[in-house]
């Protein structure tokens, strides 16, 4: 039910794989200049469309579940051969973390994710349907008119643009009634951007996971995807924690995966 576009570097390394999960109401193309810089570094990474997005084909969103989309990551975890870093995008940061909870992940990095929760909201009512990038203020195809890409050129839009698709409103009521997360197997790194005015750094002040942060300067929240200017910066900051806290041990193998 979910595609994936996987990007490898041109020599093998023993480096785990990165799987790269995109935010609401877009698809893995967000992750382009990414997977190039990855793959420069000698990274292999894979990006999943979750079910309904991208090229994973249309689907009725509408009572698809934040668990329905860890699922589709899950499934991709379990055909690796060792077990992956998980690295997610707002939305996809949070579903980073579900799945990190599970045990099934390497490390985890969340770029200004949908933040977790201790404990479900019941007032919070969860209502099915589905909805489009309207809902966060994307309202023109015009790439000169997007006040939410200040740090994005034209060609960093287009991109943008072209990733956009329906999502899931149940989906997005469960995040606001609370994902529950009590703590995590491994390593987190938090990156934001000091442009970002949606979810800044002092949204995860409080957060009680064992978490590590990172500032982007001059990044908006579409910067930490696809501004190239940011991702000069991005990039090697997180390779770099990558290998401090990983590469000092042998990937581990996942039992049934195929190599």
């Amino acid at each position: 039910m979910f595609s994936v576009l996987s990007v490898l570097p041109t020599e093998a390394t023993s480096y785990p794989p990165v799987i790269l999960v995109h935010g609401a109401a877009n698809s893995a193309q967000v992750w382009t200049f990414w997977q190039h810089q990855l793959a420069e570094r000698g990274w292999a990474s894979h990006a999943i469309d979750l079910r309904g997005h991208g090229c994973s084909g249309q689907l009725d969103l509408s009572r698809t579940s934040m668990s329905d989309y860890a699922s589709d990551i899950r499934t991709l975890v379990s055909h690796l051969a060792c077990r992956p870093i998980v690295m997610g995008w707002s939305m996809g940061g949070l579903l980073s973390m579900m799945v990190a909870a599970t045990g099934e992940a390497a490390a985890c990095v969340a770029l200004a994710p949908s933040t977790p929760a201790r404990q479900t909201d019941s007032s919070i009512p969860l209502r099915t349907g589905e909805f489009g990038p309207e809902e966060y203020g994307i309202v023109s195809t015009d790439l000169k008119n997007q006040p939410g890409m200040v740090d994005l050129d034209e060609v960093d839009r287009e991109i943008a643009l072209a990733s956009m698709g329906r999502e899931s409103r149940l989906a997005r009521d469960e995040r606001r009634a609370g994902i529950v997360i009590q703590s995590l197997p491994c390593q987190l790194l938090i990156v934001t951007g000091t442009e970002d005015k949606a979810w800044p750094a002092e949204r995860y002040h409080d957060l009680w996971l064992n978490v590590e942060h990172h500032q982007v300067e001059g990044a908006s929240h579409w910067g930490l995807v696809l501004s190239r200017r940011a991702l000069a910066s991005a990039v090697p900051a997180v390779v770099r924690w990558l290998s401090t806290n990983h590469l000092d041990r042998p990937p581990v193998r996942l039992r049934g995966a195929t190599p």
